[in-house]
């Protein structure tokens, strides 16, 4: 006989995204992890399969809350510069947030590549989104007369996605915000 699954595998994920993002994928056990989701040792293997696929799954999770919601608040802003600020700005503080504890995708980066080809796939289809997504934003920007058409939004949203990578690794060193937060508005300059 089968047994059903006695514990809500969504919840489960979201303890686990928490406590991958605050340790880190090599200082969290299983057995942290068992302990903190409060499930077997089997149950974790059943849903999961191992460790790596609980991983995987508070990756995706990470992806389909925190950075999807991210996306979503350019959607919700006045105009593109004000848009963009407010989405640097609060992934800094999400980033300086607990001591400096990062962006989980930044730190799968650092911590797994590249070794893990798998990570690899889900933040670079999670950053090809931010782009994509900004360079919207930009090209209506542009046609609006809002910002300079000098660049071509495809590049201006790789530049500001990558300074947003370096941002949320400078929010584990320093995790200030009145710290950083001013680097945003030079990168804003670029929006001309």
């Amino acid at each position: 006989m089968v047994r059903t699954r006695e514990f809500d595998t969504e919840a489960a994920v979201s303890r686990a995204m928490e406590l991958f993002w605050s340790r880190g994928y090599e200082a969290t056990s299983v057995r942290d992890l068992t302990q903190h989701l409060g499930i077997g040792q089997g149950s974790l293997y059943g849903a999961f399969g191992d460790k790596d696929g609980l991983y995987r799954a508070a990756l995706e999770h990470y992806r389909a809350t925190l950075a999807a919601n991210a996306l979503e608040s350019l959607k919700n802003g006045a105009d593109a510069r004000s848009a963009i600020r407010t989405l640097l700005v609060e992934r800094i503080r999400i980033a300086a947030a607990e001591d400096g504890r990062g962006c989980l995708a930044v730190n799968a980066v650092c911590e797994r590549l590249p070794g893990d080809p798998a990570t690899r796939r889900t933040v670079r289809d999670m950053q090809d989104a931010s782009q994509e997504a900004i360079a919207e934003v930009l090209r209506v920007a542009a046609e609006r007369g809002e910002i300079a058409a000098r660049h071509d939004p495809h590049t201006l949203a790789a530049f500001l996605v990558t300074f947003l990578n370096g941002l949320l690794v400078s929010a584990k060193i320093t995790p200030d915000v009145r710290a950083l937060e001013p680097l945003v508005e030079v990168a804003l300059a670029a929006l001309g």
